[in-house]
């Protein structure tokens, strides 16, 4: 047993034990915090029209109709909305670009649709914070 998991469990934290509990803990983390972000976009009036959607570029995390818009979605959680935040990079919002010029492209809007990109922040208790047309390609 690593440092972590004895201080972790010695603290009444379960700490998962390894590699793979640890991945499948993760996993499930994200997958919770796409479905309450998915939730709060629909209770917007959002339509979905795709969730982990991927292309030769990579997955897009959520894909809504909201009026003209199609809005793509990648979700980040962490402890804190700031820790979630810097996890999305430069290199990545650039992947998600690409993607979603090959969503369109698959769809037939032909790239002549009004594209937003937003970042979802989910933190340890589940409180959602949107940052709207958070990025974009340049």
């Amino acid at each position: 047993m690593g440092v972590e998991n004895f201080v972790g469990r010695m603290q009444g934290h379960p700490v998962p034990a390894t590699r793979r509990e640890r991945g499948r803990v993760a996993a499930l983390s994200g997958l919770m915090a796409e479905d309450s972000v998915q939730r709060l976009y629909l209770s917007l009036g959002a339509d979905l029209l795709a969730s982990r959607w991927r292309g030769p570029s990579g997955e897009i995390d959520l894909i809504f109709r909201d009026g003209e818009d199609i809005v793509f979605v990648e979700v980040k959680s962490a402890a804190t909305h700031a820790i979630a935040a810097e996890r999305l990079q430069p290199v990545q919002m650039r992947r998600i670009c690409r993607a979603a010029l090959e969503y369109c492209d698959r769809a037939g809007h032909d790239g002549l649709c009004s594209m937003r990109f937003d970042v979802a922040l989910v933190d340890r208790t589940g409180r959602v914070e949107l940052l709207v047309n958070a990025f974009g390609e340049n």
